[in-house]
């Protein structure tokens, strides 16, 4: 099985402004509850057109990120195929290997796995994710001293897309409620995150 996906990284948990786990320390509040979810622009997978298509993660990690033992909800875009969702799974279940693999092997036990209307954007730095009616978050980005240029972190011990740097930003709205995973939250001005990704597996 191979792949490769070229696309685009939101993510909001409830940490603070930065989130301590993409250095390794622990979450603010003891736990992370987020969103993460990737947007594939274009992309393969065993030779499965998975262009314009997104998978989220809703997920409570209890501790140290890098501890793993998270409790996750996959979400995969309901315009997706069957073929299609098949072959995302494959990816996002970790069965493909490759980095997104690595990734998974965070993830203790999963709740659900479910289609569902996700809206995706991103257009000079901001972001909206929002999944069906119960997930949605704003991004909004930090920038340098001229205005111009994106805060970057890079060179972290963890990452939701390994290998790119991502740009650092808060969520002025971010909304998540899940009651398998313990998930009720409507909070502002926490800890988001945009990215670029591309993967090979």
């Amino acid at each position: 099985m191979s792949y490769h996906l070229e696309g685009r990284l939101l993510e909001v948990c409830n940490c603070n402004v930065l989130c301590p786990c993409w250095i390794g320390e622990d979450p603010d509040r003891g736990t992370c509850d987020t969103i993460v979810a990737w947007h594939v622009d274009k992309g393969t997978i065993d030779g499965v057109e998975v262009g314009g298509n997104t998978v989220a993660c809703v997920a409570h990690v209890p501790g140290n990120i890098l501890q793993g033992n998270w409790s996750a909800a996959i979400f995969v875009d309901d315009k997706a195929s069957k073929e299609q969702e098949e072959a995302l799974l494959s990816v996002y279940s970790g069965k493909a290997g490759g980095p997104v693999a690595e990734l998974v092997k965070l993830i203790g036990s999963i709740v659900s796995v479910e289609r569902a209307p996700i809206q995706f954007n991103v257009a000079n730095g901001r972001g909206v994710i929002e999944i069906g009616k119960d997930y949605y978050a704003e991004l909004q980005p930090y920038l340098d001293a001229t205005g111009s240029r994106q805060t970057t972190l890079s060179d972290t011990v963890f990452s939701t897309v390994p290998g790119a740097p991502v740009f650092v930003g808060k969520a002025p709205t971010y909304r998540s409620k899940n009651a398998a995973l313990g998930i009720d939250l409507d909070i502002k001005n926490h800890n988001a995150l945009q990215s670029t990704f591309v993967f090979d597996g």
